[in-house]
């Protein structure tokens, strides 16, 4: 049972007011036939049947919410990914050398030489001798550095997504061949274990790491056309 100020209070992971919301807060006496005396709370006993009746309904709704944000966020997710990695297959490139232009300078090399067998003149060093180590500008460490991050952030965000997913299916799913009350408690230990493992925190948190993936990139691609 908990409560607080701008928070429904609950009964066990339900909202106050929101029992019986079938047919009234009393539909339960018709839709279960009464116990017999000293058997109220017993494993087929009304209780129970109208607690999983009950959880079930808010069970449903809950995860329904969750679900729709999600499939949201790993559909964003999925369709920024691809054109964050567009991006870095690109940009990847301008961080090793350039095979096409080594292979230019060599060329104009080796007719320089040529041309010094015949007149015995000196020979400029090409700019891509291989002693003479390769280095990026910072733009383009600092660029690629950003797309990286950004596209390993999507990456996780997609993947908590599923994990999510995946989690909240086992908990919306129904052990149907054991007693209401077994029924009613395994339903609460999993919605306990959903509290404490802040689920619903995570999936709120799913959004935020998401814009800040999207705000690298965009940091990324504004230096990236400066530097045009």
């Amino acid at each position: 049972m908990s409560g607080g100020r701008g928070r429904p209070s609950t009964f066990f992971g339900i909202r106050k007011g929101q029992a019986g919301v079938r047919g009234g807060a009393t539909d339960y006496t018709k839709r279960y036939r009464k116990d017999l005396f000293g058997k109220e709370i017993s494993s087929n006993g009304r209780f129970w049947l109208t607690y999983v009746d009950e959880a079930l309904i808010f069970d449903e709704e809950m995860v329904e919410i969750y679900n729709d944000d999600i499939n949201v966020l790993l559909v964003f997710a999925g369709l920024f990914s691809a054109v964050v990695s567009a991006f870095v297959i690109q940009s990847a490139q301008s961080l090793q050398p350039d095979n096409t232009a080594v292979s230019a300078s060599l060329l104009i090399e080796l007719v320089g030489y040529q041309r010094a067998a015949s007149d015995t003149s000196s020979i400029p060093l090409s700019p891509f001798y291989p002693t003479i180590s390769f280095s990026p500008s910072t733009t383009d460490v600092w660029v690629n550095s950003l797309w990286f991050i950004s596209l390993t952030l999507s990456l996780i965000t997609a993947l908590v997504a599923v994990l999510t997913k995946q989690w909240l299916h086992q908990y919306i799913s129904v052990i149907s061949d054991i007693s209401p009350r077994s029924q009613g408690r395994i339903r609460q230990c999993r919605y306990m274990g959903l509290k404490k493992w802040q689920v619903p925190v995570i999936i709120g948190f799913l959004p935020i790491l998401l814009h800040i993936s999207l705000f690298l990139f965009f940091f990324g691609l504004c230096i990236y056309l400066f530097a045009l």
